[in-house]
């Protein structure tokens, strides 16, 4: 029996190894298709539980994509729209995006101003993810697909969120006007950086289509973890896209994993990512038919569809009654228990209540 004795396998068109040997017999190998790689949630942006398009802040279309501006002169519009055929995304299976369309900033890119897109992970979704964060030598790698308008770089960065509070500022490379772009970014880990094994927030990425000079410095290191400072978050922002009205900016393939390099995308079917976005918000509806005596209330209850990350607030976004009852009312934020009250003797009440639970970070 022979033996091949080597270090690495790699590819003859390869600078990457497939397949690197440890002098104890093991050894790691870089699997393309490998599940529950992507700590991203939703990264594909086919969940939009909340609504198709909004001029809002916050989490408003895209579940677990948060959309904030601030100095601007007309709020911009956040909507999931369709990837058009044809494109590279598209023939990667890619099918939703998220898209951010900019108003008319009449004022111009002020000092103030700002406007990005945000994901938010759980710190113990970091800590429990194989990355050994505290290491140089260990990596993270982002990637995700973006479209522009404008022709122009964009400014981004990561932020910690426990302990001493760290930034890692970089930017995406020049974009080509109405031209699908992968962007790649691997980070190191730091002896600085702190995460704990709980549901709190952990750890931030923001993309910045525009962000004024009261938050950026020159002297900001791209690429590279400091500690994060409020006046300094990135270089100074390039405001083309921000002054030109109407600009667009198309998102999506977001992808974040313990690896040194970009692998494919992992797709996950869209009830998969619904059951995790659900962990944070979930819409939700029961109800129930009864006679009811005047004066008297009768109440029915519905348990979440999936556990909450904590206490979430409970809304009641509408109700469908029979005559006979009044509107129901929310009595419990936990198994969103609601009740009807009857307005005549031996009514029927019919009612089913829709509501909202919110526990995002």
């Amino acid at each position: 029996m022979s033996t091949i004795k080597v270090q690495n396998i790699q590819h003859t068109g390869s600078s990457t190894n497939a397949i690197a040997l440890a002098s104890d017999g093991t050894c790691t190998a870089n699997f393309t298709n490998r599940t529950n790689k992507n700590l991203y949630i939703n990264g594909a942006c086919l969940v939009n539980q909340r609504g198709s398009s909004s001029t809002s802040e916050g989490y408003q279309t895209i579940d677990r994509f948060y959309v904030g501006s601030g100095g601007t002169n007309e709020a911009p519009t956040q909507a999931q729209v369709d990837v058009a055929s044809g494109t590279t995304p598209y023939t990667l299976g890619f099918r939703k995006a998220l898209k951010i369309t900019n108003g008319n900033q009449t004022g111009g890119a002020g000092t103030a101003d700002f406007m990005y897109l945000k994901h938010t992970f759980e710190a113990q979704d970091i800590a429990n993810s194989g990355w050994n964060y505290l290491s140089s030598s260990s990596n993270v790698t982002l990637s995700f697909w973006v479209k522009s308008s404008v022709a122009q770089s964009f400014k981004a960065y990561f932020h910690t969120r426990q302990g001493t509070e760290y930034q890692y500022p970089f930017e995406t490379g020049s974009l080509s006007a109405d031209t699908w772009t992968k962007v790649t970014k691997t980070i190191s880990g730091n002896s600085n950086l702190t995460f704990n094994s709980d549901n709190g927030l952990g750890l931030e990425l923001y993309i910045w289509s525009f962000l004024g000079t009261d938050y950026t410095a020159s002297s900001v290191t791209e690429d590279a973890w400091s500690t994060y400072a409020n006046a300094a978050r990135t270089k100074d922002a390039t405001s083309t896209w921000y002054t030109t009205n109407d600009a667009t900016l198309e998102m999506t393939g977001f992808q974040l994993e313990v690896s040194d390099h970009a692998t494919d995308f992992e797709h996950r079917s869209f009830a998969q990512e619904l059951v995790l976005c659900e962990r944070y918000y979930e819409v939700c509806e029961g109800g129930m038919s009864v006679y009811g005596t005047s004066g008297t209330y009768h109440g029915a209850s519905t348990q979440f569809s999936t556990k909450k990350r904590a206490a979430p607030t409970v809304t009641r976004l509408s109700d469908t009654l029979s005559s006979g009852a009044n509107t129901p009312a929310a009595d419990n934020v936990t198994t969103r228990a609601f009740r009807a009250l009857a307005q005549s003797n031996a009514a029927f009440l019919q009612f089913q209540t829709v509501y909202s639970a919110d526990c995002e970070l």
